[in-house]
Parts: C-alpha cells; sequence; structure tokens
C-alpha cells in the first residue's frame, strides 16, 4: 500500500476537523468538496456563507454543503471566540477590543476553534503568505510541550530499487522554517521529524543528525553544534534511535557506517535526516528530489501543539487535498501520543 493510500485510509478510519480559514478561495473549496466526498474529514470553511454557496455553485461542487461554515463577521462567533485570544495574549498588552478585531482574522478564528477544541488542525496558505499563517499559529496554537520551534519537514519517497531508509521512505528536516538553529533547536527539530516519521511517513524513526564531520573526523565550531544536539536530544528523548554527528554516506550506508562509525546505533540505517541549516536541507532536498526523480511530501510543519499546515500559493487543489490528509494524520498522532 502506497503512502497517500495509508494516510487516507487512516484519516477515514480516526475522522477529524480540519478548519480552512480560506473558504471563498476556489483550489480550497475544491479540495474540500474531495474531502467530504469521500468522508475523509469533517471540514469548517470560515468565510461569508453566501459567497461560499455562489461558488460551490459556479464550481459544481455538491459536497460543500456538508461542511460547516463560520462566518467571520457573526457576533456571535467573535463573542465565542475572543476573550480566548484576549486570555492568550493580554501579557502582551492587547485590549479586548483588539481581540475583537483580531478574532474576525479568518487565519486568528481558525487557529482559535482548534485552540478551544472545536477543531483538531487547520490548513491555509492558498491566499495568504507563510508568515501570516505561521504568526496566527505561534500566537494562539503555540508548540509542543518542550519544545520551543517549529519547523518544516519533507517526507521523501525514493524510486523502487533504492536502498534507502525504509521501504524507500527517508525525512528531511529542518528544509523550511529555522535558517540557522541553535544547538537546542536542532535537538528539537530531531525530536520532531522523528515524530512525523510516525505520523505521516508511517515508520519507526533512527535519527541522523547530519555534518560534514563523522565522531571527529573534522574540528569546527559548526560540528561542535551538531555534537551538542546530539546530546540534548539523547536528554529530550533517551529512548530514541538517534546519533550524530554524522556524514550523510555514514548515516545511510551501512558498509560506510562500519568504518567511519561502528559504535553507532544507527549503523547505517538512517530514515531521519536532520540537516544543520536550513540552507543545507533545503538545497538537499531539492536537489535529491530532481536528481534522483523522488517525490518529496511537504512541508509538514511540526512542533506546534496541534497541526496547522502551510500551502505554496501557486498550490493545485491536489496540493490542498493531500495537505489536509497529512494534516489529519498529524492530529490522528497527536492524540495518540498524549492517551
Amino acid at each position: 500500500m502506497q503512502l497517500f493510500e495509508k494516510l487516507t485510509k487512516n484519516a477515514r478510519q480516526h475522522k477529524q476537523r480540519i478548519v480552512l480559514p480560506e473558504g471563498t478561495e476556489p483550489r480550497t473549496l475544491t479540495a474540500a468538496d474531495k474531502i467530504l466526498g469521500e468522508d475523509l474529514a469533517d471540514i469548517f470553511l470560515i468565510g461569508d456563507p453566501v459567497e461560499i454557496k455562489r461558488m460551490a455553485a459556479e464550481l459544481s461542487l455538491p459536497n460543500i454543503s456538508k461542511a460547516v461554515i463560520i462566518n467571520p463577521a457573526d457576533e456571535a462567533v467573535i463573542d465565542r471566540y475572543a476573550p480566548l485570544f484576549y486570555q492568550l495574549r493580554k501579557s502582551k498588552g492587547i485590549t479586548e477590543e483588539e481581540a475583537r478585531l483580531t478574532t474576525a482574522n479568518p487565519l486568528y478564528l481558525g487557529c482559535l476553534m482548534v485552540k478551544a477544541g472545536d477543531a483538531d488542525g487547520q490548513v491555509a496558505g492558498a491566499m495568504n503568505t507563510t508568515g501570516n499563517v505561521l504568526r496566527a499559529a505561534f500566537q494562539v496554537i503555540k508548540t509542543q510541550p518542550g519544545i520551543s520551534v517549529v519547523s518544516g519537514a519533507f517526507v521523501m519517497l525514493l524510486p523502487e530499487g533504492l536502498p534507502f531508509g525504509t521501504d524507500g521512505v527517508l525525512v528531511f528536516a529542518d528544509c523550511a522554517v529555522v535558517p540557522d538553529p541553535t544547538a537546542d533547536e536542532l535537538a528539537q527539530i530531531a525530536i520532531s521529524a522523528s515524530q512525523t516519521a510516525r505520523d505521516i511517513a508511517g515508520i519507526e524513526p533512527r535519527v541522523a543528525l547530519l555534518s560534514f564531520s563523522t565522531k571527529g573526523s573534522a574540528k569546527h565550531e559548526r560540528v561542535d553544534k551538531v555534537i551538542e544536539a546530539t546530546r540534548i536530544a539523547h536528554e529530550m528523548a533517551p529512548s530514541l534511535i538517534l546519533d550524530g554527528e554524522l556524514q550523510a554516506d555514514a548515516a545511510l550506508v551501512p558498509s560506510v557506517a562500519h568504518t567511519k562509525a561502528p559504535n553507532s546505533q544507527i549503523s547505517g540505517r538512517a530514515n531521519v535526516l536532520v540537516f544543520p541549516s536550513l540552507e543545507v536541507g533545503n538545497i538537499a532536498y531539492k536537489l535529491v528530489q530532481r536528481l534522483a526523480g523522488v517525490e518529496a511530501v511537504g512541508p509538514v510543519l511540526q512542533g506546534l501543539a496541534a497541526p496547522v499546515n502551510d500551502l505554496s500559493r501557486g498550490c493545485f487543489p491536489e496540493d490542498i487535498y493531500k495537505t489536509i490528509i497529512i494534516t489529519c494524520n498529524q492530529a490522528i498522532g497527536l492524540k495518540q501520543q498524549q492517551k
């Protein structure tokens, strides 16, 4: 069974409630219609109900009637969620009136619905910038306990025959958010990526923190950062199979690992690769994607207390559809972790 078949089956079996704050955006409506038609999630659309229904009719989307439409201009909606936002932000100097105005912003309203327990996750970004999507998530949903940094991972689906990862799957992080993580942040990214490996890739993580050095073969402050991050990550998750600092070949090729890192618990079988900086991670995933014909699924935002995922403004309806399914699986995984 292919990855998205597994994710789709899991979403259908454990239906989640997903907020789409860009409810009047045509691609978003098309994706929502497909999700609802396949009974994969309960959908909240935020936007003018008249406009949403008009667009659904124009686009011939028969399933949009199954969505719950939330009007951000409805005073009853503002009354319900503005006090929560005020409580979350009053220490930052926000007034009750400012809280009401911000609550009317669909990105914030969606996050407030998740924070209040009325929804399980949010997908946005077809109309909004990444900065705006993340700002609302940071201010309202915040991060998981023990995690202070949000990062982005890609699930890399390798062509048949490549002997890396687990069942042709690797997770790359961070490739999307944090330009130059500290050692502590890098450790947190490693822990978050291990959760993504379980929840989205469906694999038991074996995490390698990468460097241009393997076990002291080079001396540099950037190597020291990875060594320190590995130490912190071990303290955060002692049972996690994790090692560093490792060069990529020592992380992925058993014969190389036997020579360069004979005592590594990874043994050249890493399936989660944690890059020392954003530039390395972003370049690596794009090179692998283009040169090796690898499918890159993501970015999947990780580290938040509840899933919020960002879209490219150039996305297609199918991208939104898949991102909703990913978000459902993240929410399922978080709930299982909290039991």
